[in-house]
């Protein structure tokens, strides 16, 4: 260990007992100067107690794994009085109150782009298992009924139209992926100039034109007050009918019963979910018992890769923000500067 490393005061580092790819530990090990603590999720007094102590905090994204009370909430925030900032472990940060965080001189990072790869992947494993009716034939065959292949003839997708809602790190490789196979790629980000969409390798259009002219409508926006509940009954009535719906961002930014709706109707022709308001859903869930709906479990950036990228990328990024270093991943820029006074406080020059 250097000079430089012993000087420095030594900061605690506070994680929940659920799981998380063995690099992050190692990473943070590795530092020599920090503390990991490793804290009951399940746990009363002694979690709270070590929250309480923590100048950092690694916290899972889904909000189904975190128990309310650890949650970065304004409610926790003030038994935390040492926190500088937290790391959310995915694209998304609904455990995290980032405003909260931000009034409270906290730093907050994501890990956008770690599973990118994965969950692009994910989003054409369940479009072609749509088309191609994979779980029927599957079925068929299980069960001993199938008898004409033509009973179960799918689709080709080369020469549809794919709208990509939110060309991010996973839009924008949905759109390389889509070009491969033959598809259209338009895109609706209004966080994008039209211009920088295109450069994703999207026509830039609006969200209602992207409703009228997709076959195929694939989300990939984060989830907050804006998104909630946008794809709903009337949304749902904009697209073709005969289109296809595909989610693996977040429940909740569509409405289930919408959809379900929808489907009943014959106006949507299948849905591809891997995300939903509840997870898992409830085994009778009515979208569940539909032929015409791929449904997997949140799984689509659970990848040993995927997982890995996210674990070292939050290490990482706890690591430099320990350490005065802007971080790459910074949600809330403006509270930086009070963050790297506070950091000072805790006797780290920057």
């Amino acid at each position: 260990m250097s000079g430089a490393a012993l000087s420095r005061p030594q900061l605690r580092v506070a994680r929940l007992d659920l799981w998380i790819d063995p690099v992050f530990d190692e990473t943070i090990a590795r530092d020599g100067t920090l503390d990991l603590r490793v804290l009951p999720a399940g746990g009363d007094a002694v979690t709270a107690a070590g929250l309480a102590g923590a100048h950092a905090y690694h916290v899972s994204a889904a909000k189904d794994e975190v128990p309310a009370r650890w949650q970065v909430s304004a409610d926790l925030l003030p038994q935390c009085p040492q926190l500088l900032c937290v790391s959310s472990g995915g694209a998304g940060y609904d455990t995290v109150d980032v405003a909260a965080c931000t009034r409270a001189g906290v730093a907050v990072v994501n890990q956008a782009g770690a599973n990118a790869a994965s969950v692009a992947e994910m989003t054409f494993a369940l479009l072609l298992s749509l088309v191609k009716r994979l779980g029927e034939s599957e079925a068929a065959l299980r069960a001993g009924t199938a008898v004409s292949r033509e009973a179960l003839m799918g689709h080709e997708i080369e020469g549809r139209v794919i709208g990509i809602v939110g060309i991010g790190e996973i839009g924008r490789r949905v759109a390389r992926i889509a070009t491969g196979f033959g598809l259209k790629v338009i895109a609706y980000d209004p966080l994008l100039t039209d211009a920088q969409i295109a450069e994703r390798g999207a026509a830039p259009v609006s969200f209602d034109a992207l409703l009228e002219q997709a076959d195929i409508v694939s989300l990939h926006c984060p989830l907050n007050a804006v998104t909630r509940g946008m794809v709903d009954a009337a949304a749902l009535r904009r697209m073709k009918r005969g289109a296809l719906f595909v989610s693996t961002a977040r429940g909740g930014i569509h409405d289930e019963d919408a959809l379900l709706a929808a489907l009943e109707s014959g106006h949507i022709a299948g849905a591809g979910l891997d995300v939903w308001q509840v997870e898992p859903p409830p085994p009778r869930s009515g979208l569940l018992q539909r032929p015409d709906v791929a449904a997997a479990f949140h799984t689509g950036g659970v990848t040993h890769e995927g997982r890995r990228k996210v674990a070292q990328g939050s290490a990482t990024q706890i690591l430099d923000m320990l350490a005065g270093r802007k971080p790459a991943r910074l949600l809330n820029p403006e509270v930086w500067p009070r963050f790297l006074a506070r950091l000072a406080e805790h006797g780290v020059k920057v």
